[in-house]
């Protein structure tokens, strides 16, 4: 439920205003993202509107059901390097997929997928070593246009040069290039790395557990909530892994000091990687 306190400026209330109404109207929860990264989406969201306050967002969200996608695409962020962080997709690389390869077959969540730039990542991980014939990926976002653009697997070409010096870093086998075909203005990716995936809809903040998988890759989305949100998301990710199942965070992002931390074990600290432990709360998830 919105509280308002008693002292809160003028932005403080117009943002628990707008945050409401998305909430009620659409069932977009952002009640729990942090509050001053959301302040300044927003400011930007007002400027692109060309309302003359925040507060003048409520008849946009409120009355043009169409500018939903555009106000979404604003609140969350939807830009991304495929291997971002190499040395991450290179310890996916040599020392994650060794065990994943020992179950018959392996899903990938990917929470937060944005434009597809990491679940294209991974695809390339897994089909150089062998596994994507086993490997069924599952790639979930708020934002249903970031969504489209990742099926679509298309991206500017100017990226490319920055897309193959992180593959290059990250151990590739050969060359991105191997990957897609390009003309003078974009690099489409081989639609049969799409074979195994599926887009869907999912919000970390009020959508519950869907599937078990045994790695699941959330980068740079937990920085972007307060701590209450940060705990769900971790709890869903917890309950999704068995044990020995794998989790990614961002540069930025720890499983430390969260009501989840005994749930997992470090296993590559250095590159935000962590190991499930115990697996009573995934039994209680899944359990009928």
């Amino acid at each position: 439920m919105m509280v308002i306190r008693s002292g809160d400026s003028l932005n403080d209330i117009e943002l628990d205003l707008i945050v409401e109404a998305i909430w009620r109207r659409y069932q977009y929860d952002f009640r729990d993202y942090s509050r001053a990264s959301l302040l300044r989406r927003l400011e930007r969201a007002q400027a692109h509107f060309g309302v003359a306050h925040l507060s003048g967002l409520l008849d946009v969200i409120l009355h043009d059901s169409a500018s939903l996608p555009v106000l979404i695409g604003f609140l969350t962020i939807q830009v991304s390097d495929m291997f971002r962080d190499p040395e991450y997709f290179r310890t996916i690389r040599e020392t994650v997929i060794p065990h994943l390869a020992t179950w018959p077959t392996i899903k990938v969540w990917i929470a937060g997928c944005a434009n597809g730039e990491e679940f294209y990542s991974l695809a390339i991980l897994f089909r150089e070593a062998g596994l994507e014939d086993r490997t069924m990926f599952y790639c979930t976002d708020i934002s249903r246009p970031a969504l489209a653009k990742a099926e679509a697997g298309i991206f500017d070409i100017e990226r490319i040069a920055g897309f193959s010096r992180n593959y290059r870093e990250a151990g590739g086998k050969g060359s991105l290039s191997d990957y897609y075909t390009a003309n003078s203005n974009v690099a489409r990716f081989d639609p049969a790395l799409r074979r195994r995936a599926v887009f869907a809809d999912h919000n970390l903040a009020s959508d519950a557990v869907f599937s078990e998988v045994q790695l699941v890759s959330s980068r740079n989305v937990l920085i972007y909530f307060d701590r209450a949100l940060q705990d769900r998301a971790l709890g869903l990710f917890a309950q999704s892994l068995p044990p020995g199942g794998f989790l990614g965070l961002g540069s930025k992002e720890t499983v430390a000091f969260s009501a989840e931390t005994e749930c997992f074990s470090d296993f590559a600290p250095a590159e935000k990687i962590w190991r499930r432990t115990t697996h009573d709360v995934q039994e209680a998830a899944f359990a009928e």
